[in-house]
């Protein structure tokens, strides 16, 4: 078990990964058949846990994420939050959890001095609308730019690019750096040359993604360790029972891939 209180008070750095719209089925069968090398070094176990998201899109996914609610085990016994908001006084909160008296985690964690950073990847991050700015308005600092977006074929390179450079501007504080991974979120049908979007073509991106994001988490923890947390959002319907896409009740749109851990 992560002590995610003990982490944050000793001022160790956080890199928190959201691979947009990844279904869990995805992301094992990539993993399995050999595709995303890097993640399954960095993978407790080597594994992926099935979780259950609490939102069924990027809005409402991430305001839980950022409020402490981190998608679930699909059982009726959970682990203890990583962090949450201070509850009422009537709540008993496990002593490894990190309690926030704010009414997010970011701001949180700027009580404990961390500065917060967020590389954005689907629209919701870009500021291109008042409600593509609720997210990243929580943050010290965002960027986004179109080419960390998913119809750029090469958009975790950018991201992943500008992430670095964010690191090595704050080596002397502990950083909370955040990672809306774009490529999985449609389109991606021009990962397997298709112009539609199909679970092969997500796991394309993925495959796309891992040499990047195995760049990222090397990068970091080549001089310290990081507490990183890697997780979807929520999923993406492919024709499943009728559905098409996310915002919906439906497996394919709940389960979502997740993994907490303690770099070496």
């Amino acid at each position: 078990m992560i002590n995610a209180a003990e982490v944050i008070n000793s001022g160790t750095s956080i890199l928190f990964i959201t691979l947009d719209s990844l279904r869990y089925d995805v992301a094992r069968a990539a993993l399995h058949a050999g595709q995303t090398p890097n993640l399954a070094k960095i993978l407790p176990g080597g594994q992926w846990e099935e979780r259950r998201t609490p939102g069924t899109f990027t809005l409402p996914a991430h305001t839980a994420f950022f409020s402490g609610f981190l998608p679930k085990l699909p059982q009726p016994k959970q682990p203890p939050r990583l962090w949450e908001c201070r509850p009422p006084a009537f709540k008993t909160v496990d002593e490894g959890t990190f309690v926030f008296d704010a009414p997010n985690l970011l701001t949180g964690l700027a009580q404990h001095h961390y500065r917060t950073v967020c590389i954005g990847g689907v629209t919701y991050f870009s500021r291109e609308t008042p409600l593509g700015s609720v997210l990243p308005d929580m943050f010290h600092e965002d960027y986004w730019r179109p080419e960390f977006c998913s119809p750029e074929p090469d958009s975790t390179r950018h991201q992943v690019d500008q992430a670095l450079a964010v690191a090595e501007w704050y080596t002397k504080r502990p950083l909370f750096l955040f990672v809306n991974v774009s490529a999985t979120h449609v389109p991606h049908g021009h990962y397997t040359g298709d112009s539609s979007d199909s679970w092969q073509s997500q796991a394309a991106a993925l495959a796309y993604a891992d040499e990047h994001l195995g760049r990222l988490v090397d990068g970091l923890t080549s001089t310290k360790r990081w507490l990183i947390i890697m997780c979807a959002d929520h999923g993406d319907a492919f024709g499943e029972d009728g559905y098409h896409g996310r915002g919906i009740a439906h497996p394919a749109v709940l389960n979502v891939p997740f993994a907490a851990l303690m770099s070496e």
